[in-house]
């Protein structure tokens, strides 16, 4: 849920005086394609397993003295990472434009900087990993490879001490069963991506969002909640089916001729805001719209393009629109998996070729097929159906596209990064498969379940 910063060519203070405005903070995100990057976001669930205790979340600090997430964030600025903190207490990480930053129940995410190529952007990856597991493995604590905390109840999670998920957190339930879930206890790994144009930037996301479901059902990887199968191969996936239907899923405009960023702006100025962020603090605004604040202002204040940069970072389509594209539909998972995710979207999102052939494959369905898709693919997995096609035959497809748009870019160290990604859809095994199996050859011994499943 975090994102990378706003354009540095206007203030985060400058006043918003018309959806024009609005437009305008896209317009500046549009680059020369010779310009184009590719940042990943990667989270990751920690659990203590230290010698004599029982495996459990690991909290922000520990009052009996134990592990903690503010150790590890501390223990990291060793590596010239400079500590980001709220209200005194560390919160996060800033180095050379990337962040790590803690989600609402704990997961530790990594936000790249954006890099020229997908292989230095997993490279990063694998950096913040190296630096980050040896400290953790020291202090008795490991990171699972899964889109959903697996073992213990929702009420063992611990919540962060961050302003901005003390308001979600009150607003979430009045929206939906699992908001608060999909706060606690998920995963994922993301890529961000740039576009040149208006036109551009629509078609990306367009894409982007007609590939979710697929993307979803390679990446499966929570099949697990409260210690035992769950009977979904993404339960991260369902979390988000119940959220918030005022900003989260599919988002039909997209699909009509013409979308431009207008269509975008107008549809973020109806979601209701979740706060108004003033002097360090942030302010329930529980209800009111950024339209509304816009026109009227509040206590007050006036907006400004900061406050709709953070707006649009509380807006959880499947896909969405910042000053890049963010692709937001796989469950972090093994670590071949997160390299292969940034060498997939090249493939599909940065070559013309690539972005023809997969819309091909995708753009007669109607917007009724699409939902239905994305509701039984958390379920399912690359055995739902669309139109007579098993969904893994069409995975097995997207993946085949991408990696020939990256054998006619000459992309050889992205190739060898897709391959494992190759083989799962070849055989047509999602994680969340080697998650269960590993549960069933652990028969109930939750610490020989994460040694199976923690990344190393």
């Amino acid at each position: 849920m975090s994102s990378q910063p706003a354009s540095p060519l206007m203030a985060p203070d400058t006043p918003v005086g018309s959806v024009a405005d609005l437009v305008a903070h896209f317009q500046r995100g549009e680059k020369p394609e010779h310009q184009f990057r590719i940042g990943v976001e990667h989270e990751k669930i920690a659990v203590v397993v230290r010698p004599g205790e029982p495996v459990r979340p690991l909290p922000y600090e520990d009052p009996a003295g134990g592990p903690g997430l503010r150790d590890l964030l501390t223990e990291l600025t060793r590596y010239g990472w400079t500590a980001v903190e709220e209200d005194g207490r560390i919160i996060g990480l800033r180095r050379h434009g990337s962040s790590v930053s803690l989600e609402p129940g704990g997961q530790m995410e990594l936000s790249g900087r954006p890099f020229a190529t997908a292989v230095e952007a997993a490279r990063d990856v694998d950096l913040h990993m190296a630096e980050l597991l040896p400290i953790a493995a020291a202090q008795g604590v490991a990171f699972l490879a899964c889109g959903f905390r697996p073992l213990g109840s929702w009420d063992d999670v611990p919540w962060m001490p961050k302003g901005r998920y003390r308001v979600m957190r009150m607003y979430l339930p009045t929206r939906g069963k699992l908001g608060v879930e999909m706060m606690k206890r998920t995963a994922t790994v993301q890529v961000n991506l740039d576009y040149h144009n208006e036109a551009d930037a629509m078609e990306k996301l367009r894409l982007a969002m007609s590939l979710s479901p697929l993307i979803t059902a390679m990446y499966a990887a929570s099949p697990l909640r409260d210690g035992r199968p769950c009977g979904y191969k993404s339960f991260r996936a369902a979390c988000w089916l119940d959220t918030d239907p005022d900003r989260c899923g599919l988002l039909p405009f997209v699909y009509h001729e013409g979308a431009g960023y207008r269509d975008y702006v107008e549809w973020a100025l109806d979601v209701p805001m979740f706060f108004v962020y003033r002097q360090g603090t942030y302010h329930p605004v529980l209800g009111l719209t950024f339209r509304r604040f816009l026109h009227e202002g509040w206590q007050g204040e006036r907006a400004t393009l900061g406050d709709w940069d953070l707006h649009l970072s509380t807006l959880f389509p499947e896909a969405r629109l910042r000053q890049y594209v963010e692709t937001r539909s796989a469950d972090a998972g093994p670590m071949e998996l997160v390299r292969a995710l940034p060498c997939l979207w090249r493939g599909l999102l940065y070559s013309a070729e690539g972005s023809r052939a997969a819309w091909e494959l995708v753009r007669s369905w109607s917007y009724d097929e699409r939902q239905a898709l994305r509701r039984e693919v958390p379920r399912a997995g690359m055995e739902a159906r669309v139109r007579g096609h098993v969904l893994g035959e069409l995975c097995e497809e997207v993946v085949n596209i991408s990696r020939e748009a990256l054998r006619s870019l000459g992309d050889e160290e992205a190739l060898a990064l897709l391959e494992p990604l190759c083989q799962l859809v070849r055989e047509r095994r999602a994680p969340a498969e080697a998650l269960l199996s590993a549960y069933t050859a652990a028969a109930g011994d939750e610490r020989a379940f994460v040694e199976a499943i923690r990344y190393r």
